[in-house]
């Protein structure tokens, strides 16, 4: 006799703590050349793939790694205009939207926090975009 297993079981053996068992999400250059490999090893002798099918394949993979090489630049230039946008800012007075509430001040320094492009207003760091409008800071003289 068989035994039923709960769906809860299931479910807390597929989010286990192993992270060996996880699947990964995307397949790379390795993963496609494994699976051209075992189609090629599998294929019947008497019905071969013909080579326009590997050829298209191969350029459908390739597509795939420019496109996906692409957007990794665009993402860098993308940090890079960011990164300039805030240079740009220093020494300059900027009101800034935190929660509801406008703050202003002159921005004194510019990092990068988890890859991203903070500008440093009162001793605190905020995201771009929440800049609001930007100014020559007028000075008493």
């Amino acid at each position: 006799m068989s035994t039923i297993t709960a769906t809860s079981q299931i479910s807390s053996n597929l989010t286990g703590s192993d992270p060996s068992r996880l699947p990964t999400q995307t397949l790379g250059q390795d993963d496609f050349l494994k699976l051209l490999v075992a189609q090629m090893s599998t294929q019947d002798p008497l019905n071969p793939t013909k080579d326009s099918d590997f050829i298209a394949q191969m350029a459908q993979f390739s597509s795939l790694e420019q496109a996906k090489n692409m957007g990794n630049q665009l993402g860098s230039l993308r940090l890079e205009q960011e990164f300039l946008q805030g240079n740009q800012l220093i020494g300059r007075a900027v009101e800034l939207e935190d929660g509801g509430s406008t703050l202003s001040g002159v921005v004194s320094a510019m990092r990068i926090e988890a890859g991203t492009p903070k500008i440093e207003v009162n001793g605190h760091l905020y995201d771009l975009t929440q800049v609001r409008s930007v100014a020559v800071p007028t000075t008493n003289g």
